[in-house]
């Protein structure tokens, strides 16, 4: 069981055909808000493996679990990352004062690798008998991982470092901006239980009408309304959809996390190159 799509993916990535694999929060969904139901916990009581984010991501996850009487062993996915810290200039929200980590982690391809270990080691430590699928699977993952990060390092290497500046709907690209040197903004902090207020917003307005922001992004997890006003009032253009914390369904544009992470590059290499 994994606690939402971007886990599942990885799980199901490392497991192959030795795993069945589940995801609590599932296409498209907002992890940050989600309400667990009955089945969940009835879904948490027979898994032999609780994959989780941690970083402080799924807030109601230690009710669920101790609800659903479970005994499986529980993986934190992020074991080993250095988290970010939320600045006190950044945007609050309820859970994440300044100080606390920023969740994200996946939003760093090399971040991603060491989570692609923490479940590699969960999976074989579970099912000893399958260790070898289960390390070959994991390795060959992380080549692909390690492709990617190349390439996304190249894509942006191609934006003029003066146009590298992002504005999505909420705080979830820290990883993202560190790893790759494109500076993001957002209205929203961390997660997206917060409302951002008039001052947050009139000050992104403000700041891409000054440092001629060239587009703002759209996330599938986030009511598009508030970024339309935006646009709106600054000229700058709608950017695309950009995937922060869900994957899409198997006939979207972002079903897997490498087709996330390509299409998130393509997009805002698109809207910033020229």
């Amino acid at each position: 069981m994994a606690t939402f799509s971007i886990l599942g993916d990885f799980a199901r990535n490392v497991g192959g055909d030795r795993v069945d694999v589940m995801t609590l929060v599932g296409p498209n969904g907002d992890v940050h808000v989600y309400t667990p139901t009955a089945a969940d916990a009835e879904a948490i009581r027979n898994a032999r493996l609780v994959i989780v984010n941690g970083l402080g991501l799924e807030g109601w996850l230690p009710r669920l679990v101790e609800s659903s009487g479970s005994h499986a062993t529980t993986v934190v996915a992020t074991h080993g990352i250095a988290p970010r810290k939320i600045a006190a200039g950044e945007i609050l929200s309820r859970d994440h004062g300044a100080g606390s980590s920023d969740p994200h982690a996946w939003q760093s391809v090399a971040n991603s690798e060491i989570y692609v270990a923490n479940i590699r080691d969960a999976m074989v430590a579970a099912d000893p008998a399958n260790a070898a699928t289960y390390r070959a699977n994991a390795s060959a993952y992380q080549a692909k991982l390690q492709a990617l990060d190349r390439d996304v390092r190249e894509a942006v290497a191609r934006i003029p470092a003066e146009r590298r500046k992002v504005i999505s709907t909420h705080d979830a690209f820290g990883y993202f901006a560190a790893a790759y040197d494109i500076t993001f903004v957002a209205p929203q902090g961390v997660s997206t239980e917060t409302e951002p207020s008039a001052r947050d917003i009139a000050t992104i307005i403000a700041q891409i009408k000054n440092e001629k922001i060239p587009a703002v992004f759209l996330e599938n997890v986030s009511d598009p309304r508030l970024m339309r006003q935006i646009a709106s009032e600054t000229g700058a253009a709608i950017g695309g959809t950009l995937y922060s914390d869900s994957l899409t369904k198997e006939n979207g544009e972002a079903p897997s996390y490498i087709e996330m992470v390509r299409h998130n590059i393509r997009t805002i290499a698109s809207a910033l190159a020229n």
